[in-house]
């Protein structure tokens, strides 16, 4: 026996439509209202100083007097300051760190990504210094690189010291050494990036590539390596603006001498607004920084193709 479907009139359909309507509205209000605080701590923290600071950037300000507008008065001492330069080359020379730093994450990455008794404990050795404070960080490694320190017997026993003098009291070295602490501290955080990329991967694939005859070295650039592509260009973007940000750094361990050899940009904002208060050559800064750290983020766009992997 066979039934006909019971035919709905057209005032029916409009009255469910109409409370499908409803009920969709009502959702999508909750859903708001349960996002609303952390919208409003957006909005207050990040999206407001955004806007704030980007206005401070034509203003003349000290935090005493209301901002006064001075148009592009601030660049143009940028421009001419040869200390923000100065501290814009070594913020530059900092990138030097994110090829080094992603190589060595990949590497360690495929060390701890395999199924050994005891990797856990590798892994949480690597990441370790991750969670560790800076300014311990700091003065343990100011101690290591001292007159007399570990660091120089190392390289004196090696032969590429002939004088023991603190890495850090010399111009020549002390950005070098300031850049292998961020280095250390910072190659477990993009290991454990790199371990998820890694664990996305079909197994199934490596396998088939090895079943086919392909070396470890030939799955590794044509399977491993384009599959963390994605995690290739999160990791590179984080490195790369705290490199160009770098300051907790130079804080703890130089102060941004000696002779300004570690002096960076951000450092430079830091000094103008906090010491100087020159609230708005500060922003300036800022500003510089910012879009420099937009245009190194577009190269890594580039280079990582976007992040997409291959069809």
């Amino acid at each position: 026996m066979t039934t006909t479907p019971r035919r709905v009139s057209r005032r029916e359909q409009q009255r469910q439509g109409g409370t499908g309507a409803k009920v969709t509205i009502r959702t999508t209000l909750i859903a708001y209202a349960f996002m609303l605080p952390f919208l409003a701590l957006l909005v207050l923290y990040h999206t407001w100083p955004v806007f704030f600071g980007t206005y401070l950037a034509f203003t003349k300000y000290n935090i005493i007097s209301p901002p006064q507008w001075v148009g592009l008065e601030n660049f143009q001492t940028l421009l001419k300051d040869e200390q923000f330069w100065s501290g814009l080359r070594n913020s530059l020379k900092y990138i030097l760190v994110v090829p080094v730093i992603q190589i060595l994450s990949i590497l360690l990455a495929l060390l701890v990504n395999r199924p050994l008794k005891g990797i856990g404990f590798f892994r949480t050795a690597y990441y370790v210094p991750v969670v560790t404070s800076f300014a311990v960080v700091g003065l343990i490694w100011t101690w290591m690189y001292q007159q007399g320190g570990p660091v120089n017997a190392v390289l004196m026993t090696l032969g590429l010291m002939n004088e023991d003098r603190s890495l850090l009291n010399n111009p020549a070295t002390a950005l070098t050494a300031v850049m292998f602490v961020t280095l250390w501290k910072g190659v477990g955080y993009y290991m454990v990036l790199y371990l998820a990329g890694l664990q996305s991967i079909a197994p199934e694939l490596e396998e088939a590539a090895m079943i086919d005859g392909a070396t470890r070295m030939q799955v590794f650039w044509n399977i491993t390596l384009p599959g963390l592509r994605p995690t290739i260009l999160v990791c590179s973007l984080l490195s790369t603006i705290s490199a160009i940000k770098v300051f907790e750094e130079i804080y703890v361990m130089t102060q941004g001498g000696p002779a300004g050899s570690t002096y960076s940009a951000l450092f430079f904002t830091y000094s103008r607004a906090f010491v100087d208060f020159q609230y708005g050559l500060a922003a300036a800064a800022g500003l510089i920084i910012a879009v420099i750290s937009i245009i190194f983020g577009l190269i890594n766009f580039k280079l990582t193709r976007g992040g997409k992997t291959d069809a």
